[in-house]
């Protein structure tokens, strides 16, 4: 059990520095102010019409790095600090979002596999584990029989929560790509305005692929009790 808190102290640890660099890279890059003189705001809606998406609202919404794109309602939801601002940073991120708009719109197989994951993930995610650790207890206590069954569900839980990390990066990095070839095919942002956009939007998918490995790791770990305990 011990090397488990090893294992996640150290997934923390790095999470905690990729997260730490991410707010510090978008702080800089929120003072490298857009010469065009536009706000994220006005920047998504100007990419959702050159899209020819018009069933899309953008909005603010409270918070910080709470950015999203809500397919359910059809909305671009943009944190205060990046509807209003009129920097790299916000412009960064506003396109981001529209590309998973333009995903939406374009039926994206990979954001449409991973919409199809997320009521299974958000029921299962949260328990998994301890439907594994229960398993593991029951068939320590009882033998080799119900509670290996048991923890073998909750790895397929595992599992699926594993798959739906993996397949949000592809989902990621492809709206940072949309987003940012859209800014530069466009001519939103000057040559450093972009270089500060293609950065910031770099270390925020860096955070998905910490989580993805997080939950690999995890994943495996437990897989070997699971597995490990029955030679």
């Amino acid at each position: 059990m011990m090397s488990y808190y090893i294992l996640i102290g150290a997934i923390a640890l790095v999470s905690w520095l990729v997260s730490s660099r991410l707010k510090s890279k978008f702080k800089h890059y929120s003072k490298v102010h857009l010469q065009n003189g536009m706000s994220g705001a006005e920047i998504a809606e100007k990419m959702l019409a050159d899209h020819g998406i018009r069933d899309v609202k953008v909005i603010s919404t409270a918070g910080r790095l709470t950015d999203h794109y809500n397919p359910t309602n059809k909305t671009v939801n943009l944190s205060e600090s990046v509807y209003s601002q009129r920097n790299a940073a916000a412009a960064a991120v506003a396109a981001h979002e529209v590309g998973h708009a333009v995903q939406h719109a374009t039926a994206y197989e990979w954001l449409t596999m991973r919409s199809k994951l997320v009521p299974v993930v958000s029921v299962t995610s949260g328990f998994s584990m301890w439907v594994v650790f229960g398993g593991l207890m029951l068939g320590a206590a009882a033998g080799v029989g119900l509670g290996y069954y048991v923890a073998i569900a909750g790895l397929i839980m595992m599992g699926l929560a594993t798959l739906f990390s993996f397949i949000t990066l592809p989902v990621e990095y492809d709206a940072s790509n949309r987003a940012l070839a859209w800014l530069k095919a466009k001519n939103i942002v000057t040559q450093q305005e972009y270089k500060g956009s293609e950065d910031a939007l770099k270390w925020a998918a860096r955070t998905y692929l910490v989580a993805a490995i997080g939950s690999l790791a995890t994943l495996v770990y437990w897989g070997l009790q699971v597995f490990g305990g029955r030679d």
